[in-house]
């Protein structure tokens, strides 16, 4: 893939970048404080532009890199901001509350899809991406189960659009429930499909929040590993579905189990955690990863196409609708019992 390819697409969401940014300028200068940052405006603008405009083949190499690539690299950046001394000061609590609820989550949800009448492959696609990191998560739990394109093709579609609604609609959160920052991050962190979408659910709140949901996506993110482990060694046992052959499930490959930039991500922080990355350095290395992350929102707006919540069926709609709302109360849950400040 060369820079020429890409860049019609990357000024593109570069253009609906500066817009964003502009529009929360003007924010800050009438209201003194943004209230809708320019992470969200960049996913509304990506999502209404897309819905007047579909992207020709000039456009879309740049696009996808956009919302991969860039966005894979603003997640390794932000590693300078953080402390893995945080996840350990968190206590065995609370890393042991997120992977009960990872767990929980992925059960409860194959078992609201399998109540609706959907094949075992998709559901479990459904409750891995809800569970814990929507796209990558499916993704990576699709080769190893054998699962049929049309099955990936509908999880990841409407993992993007209800990912693009938890970033918009999951701070109300905040006042109706009564959250503070604190309990708000970890409500992100275990709730919000991606990295990069938590940043974009909690920048809004507060620097607390976005610390706190940043750390325990980290560890929900790490599950999928042996979530997908444990997945290969059960595909053998899925009942056949179709009329035709279904995929042979693949190999386990490392590559999927974790991906680079939580590596790079990792690396970072120990480097961060040791004193190696100074205040100077890393100032500068989170301001450009914010930037990046801006830049991936309006990409992965440009990607949501809402008439797909038409096409997909109401059984498919409920299950991972449902699934979702499983996942918030069971989070909110935790919040409680672990007395969360």
């Amino acid at each position: 893939m060369g820079a020429a390819s890409v860049m019609p697409g990357i000024l593109v969401c570069l253009a609906i970048t500066a817009v964003a940014m502009g529009i929360q300028a003007i924010e800050e200068r009438v209201l003194e404080h943004p209230y809708i940052e320019a992470l969200v405006i960049a996913i509304l603008l990506g999502i209404a532009a897309r819905s007047l405009w579909q992207p020709g083949d000039r456009f879309r190499s740049g696009i996808a890199f956009s919302a991969k690539q860039l966005l894979e690299v603003a997640v390794t950046l932000l590693g300078a901001s953080l402390s893995l001394g945080a996840i350990v000061a968190s206590g065995p609590a609370l890393l042991t509350g997120i992977i009960g609820t990872v767990l929980l989550t992925i059960a409860a949800s194959y078992g609201i899809c399998r109540l609706l009448a959907l094949p075992a492959r998709m559901a479990i696609l459904v409750a891995c991406g809800n569970a814990i990191c929507g796209n990558s998560a499916i993704a990576a739990v699709a080769p190893v189960i054998g699962a049929q394109a049309k099955d990936i093709a509908a999880s990841i579609a409407f993992t993007a659009v209800l990912g693009v609604l938890m970033v918009l609609g999951l701070p109300l959160f905040v006042p109706l429930a009564g959250l503070s920052d604190n309990q708000y991050g970890v409500l992100a962190g275990l709730t919000v499909y991606a990295v990069p979408q938590v940043l974009a659910a909690t920048v809004p709140v507060s620097v607390l929040s976005t610390q706190v949901g940043t750390l325990v996506k980290l560890v929900r993110v790490l599950m999928l590993g042996p979530v997908v482990v444990a997945f290969s060694l059960l595909a053998r046992l899925l009942p056949p579905e179709g009329t035709g052959s279904a995929p042979k499930p693949d190999r386990l490959s490392l590559t999927k189990i974790v991906p680079w930039f939580i590596i790079g991500f990792l690396v970072l922080a120990s480097l961060r955690s040791l004193g190696l990355v100074p205040d100077v350095a890393a100032k500068p290395l989170t301001q450009l990863a914010g930037f990046l992350t801006i830049v991936s929102m309006a990409a992965l707006g440009l990607g949501v196409d809402v008439r797909v919540l038409a096409r997909v069926g109401g059984r498919v709609t409920t299950a991972v609708t449902g699934s979702l709302v499983v996942l918030i109360a069971i989070s909110l849950l935790l919040i409680r019992v672990l007395a969360i400040a």
